[in-house]
């Protein structure tokens, strides 16, 4: 019998899964990549001798990547060595005020019960509940396809969502437990993760903090780009074939059936297409309007997660006071976030994250020197100049070398930014956006744009746009569950029980 023939869009974690997912039912799975080189947002690059992540450089829930592996009878250790971090990370609060979040979970207490007497306590019940969303959200709820609402409809899987505090907001579950300002900080951050303030998250989101705190912050030797090195491996090793620097032009649709995908150097048919691109994208630009699922208000009206203004740094010497992450809270985050959320425009002062991955992998840099990968979160859809790009990396500079005590920009023999119009020139991002949807209450989710097109038979869509949502873990599930959907409607084996 022939093969049926699956086109994917889209070479990122989402669209790699997919891809290896339905090779291994038996599917042709050629993947389209507009780039050179696969990754999408976790891309990597090389440049006098250093190496950086483009995206991505949490390494978060250890399990979702070994359970991916694992389908397919592999461990992560297979393609790349995995490192705790201790610390996990650390937040700069003010001058002289860095505090370092230890590894052991006792050491966490400790910390917590020096800044609030009872806390450590407050902490196990937080934790215990949390546990049981990680258990629930990540095991069950993030592999529904989000399609139909029966798929909620099991007594129990009623009673576990009843028990998740979805209804209620994350800013007030966590000031149930805790009352301290960093406290507070520290349980919040993760949040900015999902691309939502925590008054508009729902309070389910805390299995983030059991990720954080629990399982731990790991760091794949190499860089975050082993982890898309050991994925393209395995999808090749099942028959996928990728094909580069093909940036697709249209989906050719016949009597509701995509038949052909077109890209700048030749036509592809397909049985099946996955699109793992930018969904609004896809929609807008490679879909005629008669087969668009969703109107411009529909998008309009979209909650997106922020933006990202990020600075590639190569540094001539070895660096003080810094970890391989590092959260600076040194202002007050409420102005930052109504700029982001509420009204859009660059922040007046914003806090900002830096990633030394120099500091743990020798490998990244040259001796001797530092790799610096530094990230302000900003609104979507703002006006992006080269003229805006360096002020805010001088406003950054200014306060990485006061609060770390040393003089940088000096020492600087590598510098190149990214931020709204790259994410749209590389990713075709809908308004710049560096994270997809927001994950608030109203965009979860049945309430997400579909996995499956309403207009098309065969069109499927897989990332971050759709569910279960924005991150690499999430990215990683969601190219799982719609490879489930697509070997279920066309009559191939089902995945295993999990998905």
């Amino acid at each position: 019998m022939t093969q049926r023939k699956v086109i994917i869009i889209g070479a990122g974690f989402s669209g790699i899964s997919a891809a290896t997912c339905l090779a291994q039912q038996g599917y042709e799975v050629t993947v389209l990549e507009k780039n050179a080189t696969p990754g999408g947002r976790a891309r990597s690059y090389t440049a006098q001798g250093f190496t950086f992540d483009m995206g991505p450089s949490w390494y978060w829930m250890p399990d979702v990547f070994e359970s991916y592996f694992g389908r397919f009878g592999k461990s992560t250790s297979d393609y790349y060595d995995l490192k705790r971090l201790d610390p996990s990370y650390t937040v700069i609060f003010g001058e002289n005020d860095f505090v370092q979040v230890p590894a052991s979970i006792e050491a966490f207490r400790n910390m917590l019960e020096q800044w609030e007497e009872g806390s450590a306590e407050r902490l196990d019940d937080f934790l215990e509940q949390a546990g049981y969303k990680y258990d629930v959200g990540i095991n069950q709820l993030v592999y529904k396809p989000g399609r139909s609402i029966s798929e909620f409809m099991s007594p129990k899987l009623l009673f576990d969502v009843l028990r998740m505090d979805v209804f209620q907001s994350f800013y007030k579950h966590i000031r149930r437990f805790f009352s301290h300002e960093k406290i507070i900080k520290l349980m919040e951050f993760p949040i900015l993760f999902l691309g939502a303030l925590p008054q508009n998250t729902p309070a389910l989101y805390s299995l983030m903090n059991y990720a954080d705190i629990s399982l731990g912050t790991w760091y794949p030797m190499g860089g975050m780009y082993k982890i898309i090195e050991g994925m393209v491996q395995l999808a090749e090793e099942k028959g996928v074939s990728f094909l580069y620097n093909q940036d697709v032009q249209q989906i050719e649709v016949q009597q509701g059936v995509a038949r052909r995908v077109q890209t700048a150097t030749g036509t592809f048919e397909a049985d099946v297409v996955v699109a793992s691109a930018d969904y609004h994208h896809v929609e807008k630009k490679l879909l005629s309007p008669v087969h668009q699922t969703y109107s411009d208000t529909y998008w309009r009206n979209r909650v997106m997660a922020p933006s990202s203004l990020i600075f590639y740094l190569g540094v001539n010497k070895r660096l003080q006071n810094l970890n391989h992450h590092n959260l600076f809270f040194d202002e007050d985050f409420g102005p930052h976030a109504n700029e982001i959320y509420t009204n859009p425009k660059w922040p007046s002062k914003p806090l900002f994250y830096v990633s030394a991955p120099s500091v743990t992998d020798a490998s990244v840099a040259p001796e001797g020197c530092e790799n610096l990968f530094i990230l302000i979160p900003v609104a979507p859809g703002l006006q992006d100049t080269e003229e805006v790009r360096e002020k805010y990396y001088h406003l950054v500079m200014d306060r990485l070398e006061r609060l770390t005590k040393q003089e940088i920009r000096s020492n600087v023999i590598y510098k190149r930014s990214y931020a709204h119009q790259d994410f749209i020139s590389d990713y075709n991002a809908f308004k710049g956006n560096a994270y997809g949807l927001a994950n608030t209450l109203l965009q979860t989710a049945l309430l997400k744009p579909s996995m499956k097109s309403k207009k098309v038979k065969n069109l499927f869509y897989t990332g971050q746009l759709t569910v279960p949502g924005p991150g690499v873990p999430p990215s990683l599930i969601s190219g799982q569950v719609v490879a489930s959907e697509v070997a279920k409607e066309f009559g191939f084996a089902a995945l295993p029980a999990n998905v």
